[in-house]
C-alpha cells in the first residue's frame, strides 16, 4: 500500500494516509501535480506558507526496473510564478518508494528555527532542529548528517542559495556514492524548501523492500523486455561511452550549441570541452565514465571528474553545465567548468539558469565573455549572498530587469536550456508553450529542425510523452516515449489494474491540462507562450536561421487541445 506523508512545519506535525484508489496509476509528476493543483492557491506567493513542496517518486521507482527510479519535486515556482516540476536522479526516489511512500508533502513554514530536518524511517518520521547546519554547503551538510545518522542514509538538502530563497536555487540529492551531486535544478524549488526552513530530508532505507508488483511473474517478464530494449539500443551505448558531453559535438554540428551568449550555434573551441576531452582527462586522472547516479541504471550516462591532482571534484559533469558555463560564456576549459559545477552543487544553484545569467551579464561592464576567473568569482558572490550575488541568484530574467538588458534568453521567467531553438525549431515550440517554462526536458523535438511547419503536433506529442515518462519515474535517456502498450503491461502487473494504451496517454494529457489550468489561474496565459523577441529578429550563425514558427501554430499546441 502506497502512502502519502504530510509534514506541517508550522505545527510540527506529521501524518500519513493511504493513496485513494483513484491514484492507482499516479506517481511522480502526475501525482504531485494533482496535489499541488488541488491544494495550492494559484495566486499565493511561491515563498509563502501556503505553497506546498511535494516530493513524489515515479510509479516504477523502487522496483526491479532499471533506470526508472527518478523523483519529481513540484511546487509553485519563484522563478516562473507557475507550477514547476523538477526531475532528479540519485537515490531518493528509489529509497522513498521502497518505504511505500508515494509522496512527501511539505506545508507551512518552520517557526522553530532556521534549519530543520525531516527524518524518514521505515516505521516513523520526525522533525529535528539543526541550527548548526544553517549556512553550510551541501557537501558539508551531507558529511555531518551521515556521521549523525549513518553512512547509508539518503539526503535531500539545500545549500546557502536555498536558504537565501533565491529563484535559481536547487535541491541536492545524494547519488550512489552518497555525494550531493544530483540536483532538482530548474524552477528555484530549492528556494521554496529554504523558505520553509527545511534544511534537509534524511531517508534511512533500513527496512525498505523491493516492490515486486501485484503480479510478480508478469512484471518480471515485462521488465525483462524493457531492459532488453535499453541494453540493445545504440543510444544507450552512446550515453555510456560519452556521457551527455557527447552532445557537445552533436550540437556544434547542427548549429544548436548556445555560444557566446546565444549569438552563435557553433563553438570554434569546442574540442576543449567535448566528450573526447572529457574522456581523456577522466582517464588521466583516474576518474570514471559510465557512472550511474542511481542503483540499477543500465544507461550510466554520468561521470566522476577529478582535479589535476586526482582529488574528486564533481560527479556528473553534464552537457547542460558544460555548455552553459562553457561555450555560452566562451570558456573552453573543463577544469574551470568543473570548479564552477562543484561550487554550484555545493551552494545549491542551477547551472543552466546561472550560465544564462552570466551570459547576459556580459552586456554590462561586470563580466567579459571568456574571463574564467571572473566567472568563478561571480559564482562565489552568489553563494555568499553579496548584493550582486543576490541579484544574479534570482536568475536571468530578474538580472535583465535590474541592469536594463533586453536580450534575455528566457520564457515565463526561466532561462532556455543548452539547445538553441533557432536551429531546433520544434524544441523552440516546446520552450515557448510548455507550462514548465523553457525546459528542454519538457518535450525534446529534433525532427525537421530548420522547418517552420509541423511542430505544433510534434511538440504536443513530445510534451505528453515526457509527462508520462516523468510520472512513471523513467530517465529521459531510456529513449522510451510512446511505448504505451509496454507501459500499460508494466503498470498493470505492478498495480493489479491494467490501463489501455489510451489510458496511458491520458496520464500525460491530464498532467499537462492541470498544469495549464494552474498557470492560467496564476496569471500566466497563452499570450506568454512566446520565445524572446531577439530570436525572431536575429539570424543565428552558422545556419543563419531565425525562429519563424508562426504565433498561430504556437497557440494551437494547447489551444485546440481536447478538454
Amino acid at each position: 500500500m502506497r502512502i502519502r506523508m504530510d509534514v506541517d512545519l508550522e505545527k510540527g506535525t506529521i501524518w500519513t494516509n493511504p493513496l485513494p484508489e483513484s491514484a492507482v496509476w499516479l506517481g511522480g509528476r502526475a501525482l504531485a501535480d494533482s496535489i499541488v493543483v488541488q491544494e495550492v492557491p494559484p495566486a499565493c506567493h511561491p515563498l509563502g506558507s501556503r505553497n506546498l513542496l511535494v516530493f513524489a517518486p515515479g510509479l516504477f521507482a523502487g522496483t526491479s526496473m532499471p533506470t526508472a527510479s527518478r523523483l519529481s519535486v513540484v511546487g509553485k515556482s519563484p522563478l516562473t510564478g507557475g507550477i514547476k516540476e523538477s526531475n532528479v536522479g540519485g537515490m531518493a526516489g528509489m529509497s522513498l518508494a521502497r518505504l511505500n511512500i508515494a509522496a512527501v508533502v511539505i506545508r507551512g513554514s518552520s517557526t522553530q528555527g532556521r534549519s530543520r530536518l525531516l527524518i524518514v524511517r521505515s516505521q516513523s518520521a520526525e522533525l529535528i532542529d539543526a541550527p548548526e547546519l544553517h549556512g553550510l554547503g551541501n557537501y558539508r551538510t551531507v558529511e555531518i548528517l551521515k556521521k549523525r545518522f549513518g553512512d547509508g542514509v539518503v539526503v535531500l538538502s539545500v545549500g546557502p542559495c536555498g536558504e537565501m530563497k533565491m529563484a535559481a536555487a536547487t535541491i541536492a540529492v545524494t547519488d550512489v556514492n552518497g555525494r550531493p551531486c544530483r540536483q532538482a535544478g530548474r524552477g528555484g524549488l530549492g528556494g521554496v524548501m529554504g523558505s520553509k526552513g527545511l534544511k534537509a530530508i534524511v531517508i534511512d532505507p533500513e527496512g525498505a523492500k523491493l516492490h515486486k508488483g501485484a503480479d510478480p511473474g508478469a512484471f518480471a517478464e515485462a521488465v525483462k523486455e524493457y531492459t532488453g530494449i535499453l541494453q540493445s539500443s545504440k543510444k544507450t551505448a552512446f550515453w555510456r561511452e560519452n556521457g551527455t558531453a557527447g552532445l557537445v559535438d552533436v550540437g556544434h554540428a547542427r548549429g544548436s550549441l548556445p555560444t557566446r551568449n546565444f549569438t552563435s550555434g557553433a563553438y570554434d573551441k569546442k574540442d576543449g570541452v567535448n566528450a573526447e576531452r572529457l574522456k581523456t582527462l577522466t582517464a588521466q586522472r583516474q576518474g570514471a565514465m559510465g557512472h550511474a547516479c542511481m542503483k540499477g541504471c543500465v544507461v550510466r550516462c554520468s561521470n566522476i571528474f577529478n582535479a589535476p591532482d586526482g582529488r574528486y571534484l564533481t560527479s556528473g559533469l553534464e552537457y547542460e553545465t558544460i555548455t552553459m558555463m562553457g561555450p555560452n560564456l566562451d570558456i573552453d576549459d573543463l577544469d574551470t567548468i568543473a570548479q564552477i559545477d562543484f561550487r554550484c552543487d555545493d551552494y545549491g544553484m542551477d547551472t543552466i539558469e546561472i550560465g544564462a545569467t552570466l551570459g547576459i551579464l556580459s552586456d554590462t561592464d561586470l563580466f567579459r565573455l571568456g574571463d574564467r576567473e571572473k566567472a568563478v568569482q561571480l559564482i562565489d558572490e552568489i553563494g555568499k549572498g553579496t548584493v550582486l550575488g543576490r541579484i544574479l541568484g534570482q536568475g536571468a530574467t530578474t538580472t535583465g530587469r535590474v541592469f536594463g538588458i533586453t536580450r534575455v534568453p528566457a520564457v515565463k521567467g526561466q532561462s532556455l536550456a543548452a539547445h538553441e531553438p533557432r536551429s531546433l525549431k520544434g524544441l523552440g515550440v516546446t520552450y515557448a508553450t510548455s507550462p514548465q517554462g523553457a525546459d528542454h526536458t519538457s518535450g525534446f523535438v529534433v525532427e525537421e529542425p530548420f522547418s517552420r511547419e509541423g511542430h505544433t503536433e510534434r511538440s504536443r506529442k513530445a510534451q505528453i510523452n515526457m509527462a508520462i515518462v516523468d510520472s512513471l519515474g523513467l530517465c529521459q535517456f531510456t529513449g522510451l516515449r510512446d511505448e504505451y502498450e509496454l507501459f500499460g503491461r508494466l503498470m498493470g502487473a505492478l498495480t493489479g489494474t491494467v490501463p489501455s494504451p489510451e489510458q496511458v496517454r491520458s496520464l500525460g494529457q491530464e498532467a499537462l491540462r492541470q498544469e495549464r489550468r494552474f498557470n492560467e489561474a496564476a496569471g500566466i496565459g497563452p499570450g506568454q507562450d512566446r520565445l524572446p523577441e531577439f530570436m525572431r529578429s536575429e539570424a543565428l550563425p552558422p545556419n543563419n536561421n531565425a525562429f519563424d514558427v508562426g504565433d498561430e501554430d504556437l497557440d494551437r499546441v494547447f489551444g485546440d487541445y481536447p478538454e
